[in-house]
């Protein structure tokens, strides 16, 4: 009988240990959300789970990043950083600091949407310009403008394929 009770008390003291662990590492250090739409594709897709970096919020250019604007979630490709000049042209593409950028990576042209921005952005030291891969109809940066460290999440990590699971 005082075997049994040494045995639960061990084993409950080893799931208490276990249980901050994870909450250290998922509730402090790492993250993971579901991609809700393709505005990532053929990079992410709906459905994929992305594990993400809490404690990196200072990205660097071309980092993909989970973001909160407006009350929601949004993951986004950092294109350009404090003290970076943007410019989408529409058909010329996307400009950062009046060079045109190639995105060979990227398969879709980068659309203006009328009225939401207006250019060229000079970004402030603590703001980063975000647009997703698949360009066309996407709310990012070109959308409500440039993201700011604060409302950065954390930095991806990976993805797990939603049909891997």
């Amino acid at each position: 009988m005082e075997r049994d009770k040494a045995e639960v008390k061990y084993f409950l003291i080893r799931l208490g240990v276990m249980m901050v662990v994870f909450w250290l590492l998922f509730g402090v250090v790492f993250g993971v959300t579901a991609m809700k739409d393709n505005s990532m594709s053929p990079k992410l897709e709906a459905g994929d789970l992305v594990l993400y970096y809490r404690l990196g919020k200072k990205p660097k250019d071309r980092s993909v990043i989970v973001f909160r604007r407006d009350g929601r979630q949004y993951i986004g490709r950092v294109v350009a950083r404090g003290g970076d000049t943007v410019e989408v042209a529409g058909e010329d593409g996307l400009y950062i600091n009046g060079t045109q950028i190639l995105e060979t990576d990227i398969y879709y042209r980068t659309p203006i949407y009328d009225g939401k921005v207006d250019y060229p952005v000079t970004l402030q030291e603590d703001e980063v310009f975000v647009l997703c891969d698949y360009r066309e109809g996407a709310k990012d940066s070109r959308y409500f403008g440039p993201v700011k460290h604060s409302e950065i999440k954390g930095t991806v990590i990976t993805a797990v394929r939603r049909s891997e699971l």
